[in-house]
């Protein structure tokens, strides 16, 4: 590891951020030295702005993996070596405005009952019914079950954790996959793995999110679903059948861990009962003209 890598380590650690982003950004700083072959230090904002540029509209990458280079990049020159150049400020990609894909209840049962393995099945039950996302869900710890008061710690993102309520059949299922494998510290446990093992190289390990997903992908298609659904879409749609169910969009924010109560707001434009609420309305005021 180079001094300057690990000088951008530092410092991000120096500003909280967690283990995850740490990673992601200081890779977003390696792929842009890769790409001129060069230590980034020597770069110029002209080139910086080539390579951002080169990511948008040759490369065309998501909006998320040009938000995270952008952002890891932005740290390196303006923390790091204190750089304030302007193409880090305007090179930010356009917002957009898409609505996240919901699953009805019973799709959701569909997929659910469609996961052959125990383990996935458990742990995308539970993402679902706790609002989990992905890695919350796979590296779910027995500490974070607290059955008395039934509810799941969860450590969340960016290090802001939360208690979300843990319904009873959850927790029932989760009782019984864990007397499968009665490991102290993993619920979900990779498969092939078992606590007896005693070589540190194959101790189990937790599943993989990579793992859960096409899990959950397999059981999609299995379905007949034809919606273009992932592991995230069970939190949007744990969240608009809350909503649906009477939930105050409050609770529904505290449940998700969101910070903005704007962002939990989003679910409002997907709630089939709203929805009807206002057709009437609508109606009466067609039928007038």
């Amino acid at each position: 590891m180079t001094p300057l890598r690990q000088r951008m380590i530092e410092d991000l650690k120096l500003q909280g951020y967690s283990d995850r982003t740490v990673e992601a950004y200081t890779k977003a700083v390696l792929y842009l030295a890769r790409f001129y072959d060069r230590s980034p230090d020597q770069l110029t904002e002209e080139q910086v702005r080539h390579y951002l540029v080169h990511l948008a509209t040759v490369k065309k990458v998501a909006r998320s993996t040009h938000t995270i280079a952008l952002c890891g990049i932005k740290f390196f020159y303006q923390r790091t070596l204190g750089r304030q150049w302007n193409v880090l400020d305007v090179a930010g990609p356009k917002k957009e405005k898409k609505l996240p894909v919901v699953l009805s209840r019973d799709e959701v049962r569909s997929i659910l009952t469609s996961i052959k393995n125990p383990t996935y099945r458990a742990c995308l039950t539970t993402i679902y019914s706790c609002g989990l996302r992905l890695l919350e869900g796979a590296h779910l710890q027995v500490p974070h079950i607290d059955g008395a008061r039934s509810m799941l710690h969860v450590p969340g993102k960016g290090g802001k954790d939360r208690y979300v309520p843990l319904p009873t059949a959850t927790l029932t299922l989760l009782r019984e996959h864990w007397r499968t494998h009665p490991h102290p510290l993993w619920l979900f446990l990779a498969p092939g793995r078992t606590p007896s093992q005693p070589s540190p190289e194959d101790a189990p390990r937790p599943v993989t999110p990579d793992s859960v997903q096409k899990a959950f992908q397999r059981a999609l298609n299995l379905s007949g679903i034809s919606k273009r659904a992932h592991v995230h879409t069970l939190r949007h749609s744990y969240a608009t059948h809350l909503l649906e169910a009477g939930v105050h969009l409050r609770l529904i924010q505290e449940y998700l861990g969101h910070s903005s109560p704007r962002t939990t707001a989003l679910y409002t434009h997907l709630t089939r009962e709203i929805r009807d609420a206002a057709l009437d309305p609508i109606n009466r005021l067609v039928e007038t003209l």
